[in-house]
């Protein structure tokens, strides 16, 4: 497949490769007055097969290992599209419970199983965030925890059939309906959608680009 160069802001605006498909984080880093400029995998590209756990990893090391993993993905892409050199972003988000990684639901029965054990419940999200620029790369974790309130068989059936759940760790997206549920949270809001805001802050001006 060819890929034609991206049109990059030419006004001085910071800008990043985005090598996420999460409207999210989109809306956030737009939010935050960076424009965004896809860089997703191909359909050849089996992005998914980095997302595999490996035996005794815990959550940390797993979504560290695994940002990495699609960062040094992305950067491979954007050398080998030919597109001017730039700042790669990409992140991860995971929601464990202990030491289990509860990742994205494969069907209905699973996103019920998930929701069933956050139920009544506090649970971790760690986000990890990644970048690379100019042969350099850096990485920060965020760290959160979410409590929930119990859930009855009835609310759990009638969120996993809005399909919300789907496509998301843990079978929720706090800035969803399933925020309805949240009794507290310990940590970072933006970091439990998906990108911290603080973090990624802090990388971008690293980089060399200030959002402030």
């Amino acid at each position: 497949m060819s890929h034609v160069p991206p049109s990059l802001p030419a006004d001085g605006r910071p800008w990043v490769y985005l090598a996420s498909q999460s409207p999210r984080r989109r809306a956030l880093l737009e939010q935050w007055g960076v424009t965004c400029v896809p860089l997703l995998p191909d359909a050849s590209e089996d992005a998914e097969a980095l997302e595999g756990v490996l035996p005794g990893e815990t959550p940390l090391a797993y979504v560290r290992r695994v940002t990495r993993l699609k960062l040094r993905a992305a950067e491979a892409r954007r050398r080998q599209r030919g597109w001017p050199p730039g700042v790669v972003l990409c992140a991860d988000t995971t929601v464990a419970d202990g030491g289990d990684i509860l990742g994205k639901p494969a069907d209905a029965a699973d996103a019920t199983r998930l929701l069933q054990r956050l139920s009544g419940r506090r649970h971790q999200v760690l986000t990890a965030i990644a970048l690379a620029w100019a042969g350099r790369e850096a990485l920060a974790v965020s760290r959160s925890t979410v409590s929930f309130k119990p859930l009855s068989a009835e609310e759990i059936d009638a969120y996993v059939a809005t399909g919300e759940p789907f496509g998301k760790a843990g079978a929720y997206g706090i800035q969803g309906l399933a925020g309805l549920w949240v009794r507290r949270i310990q940590g970072s809001y933006t970091g439990i959608m998906g990108l911290p805001a603080y973090e990624t802050a802090e990388l971008l001006r690293r980089a060399g680009l200030r959002l402030l």
